[in-house]
């Protein structure tokens, strides 16, 4: 993969030293020489000096043939710019921006632009593990509007079934897994204490099955 990194920040130096290290071409540009810096010692990829908004900087990292584009700056106007510029000018099919202000989210997404916003994902990802910890994270979907979470079921919910736990749409069950085998779900399939239910929700629908298992367990 032939990947174009805009920004040599913790994030863009990151990016770009694990696509390296996976054998990917990579090349990093940044406008402040001293943001190189930020590369380990053994990063073999290519930099450029150079402002991101000039065209002649992006044909220079190799854009016209790259596979990928992630503009990672902390300013969300660069990294809009240089998205639309990527996808429009050069027909880049695979570009992804992230996104400093949350509150300006919606205009990447307006530009049909793939975003990842770490202020947004991060307080909610903080915000679940300050509740409670009977239903944890495997995977997160676009920014956290929908993860799925794998359930351990209780004793007290041996011999019931899914749709029992799962009160709203907001919450779908996926899978159970018992003795180390998953097999598929749905809101008839009956229960077994230490089986794993993993089930894709909204945080919202996540919530109400939470409530589910808290009061279950007071009538326990």
């Amino acid at each position: 993969m032939i990947a174009i990194i805009v920004g040599c920040g913790r994030i863009g130096a990151e990016l770009g030293y694990r696509l390296f290290k996976r054998g990917h071409d990579v090349s990093i540009i940044d406008n402040v020489p001293a943001s190189f810096n930020n590369l380990p010692a053994d990063f073999e990829g290519r930099v450029h000096e150079g402002d991101a908004i000039n065209q002649d900087v992006l044909v220079r990292a190799g854009i016209e043939h790259c596979d990928v584009v992630a503009a990672v700056t902390n300013n969300d106007a660069l990294n809009m710019i240089v998205s639309h510029v990527a996808k429009t000018e050069f027909n880049v099919s695979n570009i992804v921006a992230r996104n400093y202000d949350p509150h300006v989210r919606d205009l990447f997404e307006t530009f049909g632009i793939q975003v990842v916003s770490s202020t947004s994902w991060g307080s909610q990802r903080i915000e679940e593990l300050m509740y409670h910890s009977e239903a944890r994270t495997v995977f997160s979907a676009g920014n956290g509007e929908v993860e799925v979470y794998e359930l351990s079921i209780p004793e007290y919910w041996n011999g019931k079934k899914v749709g029992e736990l799962i009160p709203c749409d907001e919450c779908r069950p996926i899978a159970v897994t018992r003795a180390g085998k998953a097999f598929l779900a749905n809101t008839t399939t009956e229960l077994q204490n230490g089986d794993l239910l993993s089930v894709a929700a909204t945080f919202e629908g996540i919530e109400e099955t939470r409530k589910v298992l808290k009061n279950s367990a007071k009538e326990a």
